[in-house]
């Protein structure tokens, strides 16, 4: 059994993450923390982990000399900066105690691979360029290889999670043009657990609003990096989001220019046959469309394509849980795999529909 630390429990990542590792059978919680709810169990904050072990868990303040001798692998789900500056400590104190460590990121900070990029977006200065060079992109469907001999793991966002399994076929057959539009929807936990007024249930109840469009969002770069990567030239995004009245989920529409004659049969094949192999992306049957409730709670990203022959544009649609798969049951999929188990150990649940 592998003994895991979460440092971050109390954001929606943290109890995603709490939830999800209580039946998992290879990895146990043994350290939580949190300034705010030092002392207090598990169970204590989230009742709903009542009766199973981890609800004990005491929560505990941030000691990463306590973390790095104690755990096997670490979950950071603190914001920005502040993993950054965990990371880089917790690295240290293993080295001097000559110990393997993992870490998981699910922060931005290990993502963007150039840190003028990500100084230009997050403002603020990165200070572990050491640890940037190391660090793996944690999209297991493409970079799984990399991800089990690594020991720093860049956990995708959401947005970026969704995007890039929609477009990677057709960038990678490079089947689409250079002018590619991401129409974005996510539910509300998206936007994290910290009180705003944006989030006041008297503001997102029967509305439906766009925020940070017109290429604002910081998910961007991250997306644009990726994408590049895939189609092994530049690729630039028109990404933006909308505030869905929904609890979790995550709804992309993409639009692209098609660069060849090709049709919607041809393009469906092509996507089944990229993600044969992966077990946690379905490719829907040509007329069935992507729903966040078929998705909810589980790893999986399901995808539909269609072609419009009047304006020659492939449109791609992809849903995800954006707290399962955009962020804490991928950052459990990246533990397996860095620890060398099986993929699907102890997330392979269905989704929660209705």
């Amino acid at each position: 059994m592998y003994k895991a630390g979460l440092i971050g429990v109390t954001g929606y990542t943290g109890m995603e993450l709490a939830r999800i590792l209580a039946t998992h059978p290879q990895i146990e919680l043994t350290h939580a923390t949190s300034r705010q709810e030092s002392g207090k169990k598990i169970e204590d904050l989230y009742p709903f982990l009542r009766s199973y072990k981890i609800g004990s868990v005491c929560i505990s303040d941030y000691d990463a000399q306590e973390l790095a001798k104690e755990c096997d692998i670490i979950f950071l789900a603190v914001p920005h900066g502040t993993a950054m500056q965990s990371a880089g400590e917790i690295f240290s104190i293993a080295k001097t105690l000559n110990k393997t460590i993992k870490v998981i990121d699910l922060s931005a900070d290990f993502r963007i691979k150039n840190p003028e990029t990500y100084e230009a977006w997050y403002q603020i200065k990165h200070t572990e360029q050491d640890l940037l060079t190391r660090a793996v992109y944690g999209l297991f469907d493409i970079y799984a290889d990399s991800i089990k001999n690594a020991d720093l793991i860049a956990n995708p966002g959401c947005y970026p999670t969704a995007s890039i399994l929609g477009l990677y076929p057709a960038l990678k057959n490079a089947l689409i043009q250079n002018d590619i539009v991401i129409d974005a929807k996510s539910g509300t936990s998206g936007a994290g657990r910290k009180a705003q007024v944006s989030s006041l249930f008297c503001e997102v109840y029967d509305n439906f609003r766009p925020y940070s469009i017109g290429g604002k969002h910081r998910h961007t770069p991250e997306i644009e990096q990726e994408l590049s990567a895939i189609a092994q030239k530049e690729v630039f995004v028109s990404f933006n989001p909308h505030l869905l009245p929904i609890e979790r989920g995550i709804l992309n529409t993409i639009y692209a220019p098609l660069a060849k004659d090709i049709s919607a049969e041809k393009i469906h094949a092509l996507y089944a046959g990229e993600y044969e192999n992966s077990p946690f992306v379905r490719v829907l049957p040509s007329g069935q469309l992507p729903e966040t409730r078929n998705v909810r709670g589980s790893l999986f990203c399901d995808i539909a394509i269609s072609v419009d022959s009047r304006t020659n544009k492939l449109i791609i649609a992809s849903a995800i849980d954006n707290l399962a798969r955009g962020a804490s049951m991928q950052a459990v999929a990246n533990a397996n795999l860095c620890l060398g188990l099986p993929l699907a150990t102890g997330i392979n649940n269905a989704p929660l529909c209705p």
